[in-house]
Parts: structure tokens; sequence; C-alpha cells
């Protein structure tokens, strides 16, 4: 059976932690676009040194560029029976921008699946993170800005979803192996 995901959820949700587990136990690959990006800029590709051009300025890549690099990958002969993207899509035009990816595929998304994390637990979580890894500009101001952001622009992604009928949510508070646990289960769920 298929799985074809999209993991949702606010910065310090720990979207990337369990996307690495989620996609191993279902044998699937994690796509992470900044990954992407990175792998692109290391190789060299004609998508990298667009995304170099960007961020060297320190300007957001274009969603053109974005959209290219997913489908690109979404093409590679390991996600041909499913993936799970993680960061992408980013916002309203990106989920337009990927079933277009899929109908061209001849496939569709089977879930997204939201990570749901309190915002007063979030904030220490990215904090302490910023200490750890010495990240300096993650003061406490930045971190809620971003969660903001994310509410803003990314969020609403969730209801598009949810109106297809295609939306679980998680809560991902907790010890990293029990939200590894709700998610598995919630997705088995959803799709069998």
């Amino acid at each position: 059976m298929s799985r074809r995901l999209v993991l949702l959820g606010a910065p310090g949700a720990g979207k990337g932690t369990q996307a690495v587990r989620v996609a191993e136990a279902l044998g699937i690959p994690a796509i992470s676009t900044g990954d992407l990006f990175r792998a692109n800029i290391k190789g060299g590709t004609p998508l990298g040194l667009k995304v170099q051009e960007y961020t060297s300025r320190g300007a957001l890549v274009p969603d053109s560029v974005t959209n290219d690099m997913v489908r690109d990958r979404l093409a590679q002969p390991d996600a041909a029976d499913g993936f799970l993207l993680d960061g992408y899509p980013r916002n309203v035009a990106q989920v337009s921008e990927l079933d277009a990816i899929l109908a061209d595929a001849g496939v569709a998304l089977d879930l997204a699946v939201e990570l749901e994390a309190d915002p007063e637990v979030v904030v220490p979580r990215l904090l302490k993170r910023a200490e750890i890894e010495g990240r300096e500009d993650d003061t406490e101001d930045v971190i809620r800005h971003r969660l903001d952001v994310y509410a803003q622009e990314t969020a609403p992604i969730a209801a598009v979803y949810a109106g297809r009928g295609l939306l679980t949510q998680v809560d991902a508070i907790g010890e990293v192996d029990d939200v590894t646990t709700r998610l598995l289960a919630s997705i088995d769920t959803a799709i069998g």
C-alpha cells in the first residue's frame, strides 16, 4: 500500500525527528526541503545554484524553485511507492503545486499529518535547543515570531487538507517514542 504523506507542524513540534522515524518505520523516504536545498547546493545542480543565489543574499527561495526541486525529488525511483514530505507544502499555493505534481505522476496524497504542540511548551523547547546548538539569534521574541508566521502562512494548509478529509492531528508533546507511536497509529487508522 502506498504512503504519500505530508507532515505539518509549527517550529519545535518535532517534525524533523518524527519524519525520519516514521519514514523509516513505513519504508519510505523522508523528504525535507531543507535537505533538498543543501544537497542541490552541494551537488552544484542548476537548481542548487538558483537556491544559492537567493540564500547567499539572505532572501527566501521562491516557490517556483522549491516546487521544481520537490517535483524532481518525487520523480526519483525511491519515492514511487510513497514518501513523507517535511517542510513542504509551506503555503496554500504550494498545496496546489503538489496536487499538480502528483496528478502528473498519476497518484494522489494519502494523508496530511499535523503535529500539534502548545506554544507554551514549544518556546522553552526551542530556547533550550538554541542554547545547546549555539543559536544566539533564537531569542524568545524571534521564536514567537516564527510561530506567528507559521500560524499565518502554513497553518491554513491544515484547513485545506481537513476540507478534503485528508488531515489527521497528533499530539506532539511527550517522549519521542510515544509521539512516534501515536503518529504511526494515527496513520494506520486513517489510511490502513
